[in-house]
């Protein structure tokens, strides 16, 4: 059946083999374990049936079996009275009968086979699923990582780096040039400062010499 060969695809592929067959391995490995769950629950219904049918003709044989025993009882029974024709009569259904029972043997060792061998696959596939599940999340998990790496790698790349400095560069050339622009405009604010302090200085000194002068004149001096 093809599901075996998909089967055997997810459990010896690795991630890189998913992402050469699907765009999405995510949903292929998703898909492949619904796949699998689903025969697994086919095969297992045909088991059921076929354990069915096995117990159908385990029922046919032992009744069979049964009805030829009984004859052979009835038989005996003749015998003991003295009547070997009757005897004979039900020793001829008795051969009747077990015919059937050779027949219905037959079938159902046949059945049996059959049902031991159905037993084993289902098993088998029971086995492989469970496998395929513990992989599941592992390969989900890597095909994260390979996607998180790819975007991490595609965003980050050489040329936004260093667009981004040379943003950053241009920014601090602006800073730079108002800083020197601040700088010269307090240097200025304090030249005017100092002139504006020297020129009052003059001022207080000649205000001190008139009033010297003054106070000569008073004096006679």
């Amino acid at each position: 059946m093809a599901i075996f060969a998909r089967i055997s695809d997810i459990l010896k592929a690795n991630i890189n083999d998913l992402i050469d067959k699907a765009e999405d391995p995510e949903k292929m490995v998703k898909q492949l374990i619904i796949e699998m769950e689903e025969q697994v629950d086919e095969a297992t219904r045909a088991l059921g049936q076929a354990m069915g049918s096995q117990k159908v003709a385990a029922k046919e044989l032992a009744d069979a079996m049964a009805e030829s025993a009984d004859w052979n009882d009835k038989a005996k029974l003749a015998l003991k009275a003295g009547n070997e024709v009757l005897a004979k009569k039900a020793l001829d259904a008795k051969v009747g009968i077990d015919q059937q029972v050779a027949g219905l043997q037959e079938s159902y060792d046949q059945m049996s086979a059959q049902v031991d061998k159905l037993k084993e696959q289902v098993q088998g596939l029971k086995i492989k699923l469970e496998e395929a599940r513990s992989r599941q999340n592992v390969l989900i998990a890597r095909s994260k990582v390979a996607d998180a790496m790819t975007k991490a790698a595609t965003s980050v790349s050489t040329t936004s780096v260093d667009s981004a400095f040379a943003k950053l560069d241009a920014m601090e050339r602006k800073i730079a040039e108002k800083e020197g622009t601040a700088e010269a405009f307090t240097e200025l604010n304090q030249i005017d400062i100092e002139t504006d302090d020297s020129f009052k200085k003059l001022e207080h000194e000649a205000a001190v010499n008139d009033e010297m002068a003054r106070l000569k004149a008073e004096l006679g001096m």
